[in-house]
């Protein structure tokens, strides 16, 4: 009996291994391709962000969309892993917070930063508690995102101080979308060095 154990133990390791691998590439893929988009975004808003004309709205609209179906890929790929439920509560929020910010869009410049600030806290505790579960050897440390969502959540603060302020502008958001771009790429980097490793 034991030496059914014993021989099967590697097959079930082996198993294992193999998914953690699996998962582990695609989660690589979509860091890379979520991380340079983000980073092109803040390139495009930055040459529209004087003014809340139609363009600029749009591009808001689309920032949370594009990490709605991020959320989702992952979502769909990770099945039967941890923390499914709070990534179907970010996509909901993400979502919402494109339609509020289609809204705000059409109001003023201070009415956009304190939704894109509500949703930068939202989305930044949400990336921080998803950093948290993959916090494992195999899926590497995920630092970069840790303080990726520390930060989101602090920014998230600095857009309702400054829609309260006294001369509110879109400036910060472009710094926000390309630091979050910057630290998905680095995670995807220290993601592929660990599984050059292994």
């Amino acid at each position: 009996m034991e030496g059914i154990v014993v021989n099967s133990h590697p097959r079930t390791s082996s198993f294992a291994t193999a998914r953690v691998r699996s998962g582990a590439s695609s989660l690589l893929r979509l860091y890379v391709i979520r991380g340079l988009i983000a980073i092109l975004w803040a390139v495009g808003f930055a040459t529209v962000l004087d003014s809340l004309a139609a363009g600029t709205i749009i591009l808001l609209v689309v920032y949370p969309l594009i990490d709605a179906v991020a959320v989702f890929i992952d979502f769909r790929d990770r099945s039967g892993m941890p923390g499914r439920g709070l990534q179907l509560f970010n996509i909901a929020v993400s979502t919402l917070a494109a339609v509020a910010l289609a809204i705000a869009g059409n109001i003023d410049v201070p009415s956009v930063l304190l939704v894109f600030g509500g949703w930068a806290i939202v989305s930044g505790v949400a990336q921080l508690v998803a950093a948290l579960h993959r916090h494992r050897p195999e899926m590497g440390r995920q630092w970069s995102l840790l303080l990726a969502g520390a930060l989101s959540v602090l920014a998230g603060g600095g857009f309702g101080v400054t829609a309260l302020g006294d001369d509110p502008r879109l400036n910060a958001i472009v710094m926000y979308a390309g630091a979050g771009g910057a630290f998905f790429v680095i995670q995807a980097g220290l993601l592929y060095w660990r599984l050059r490793r292994r």
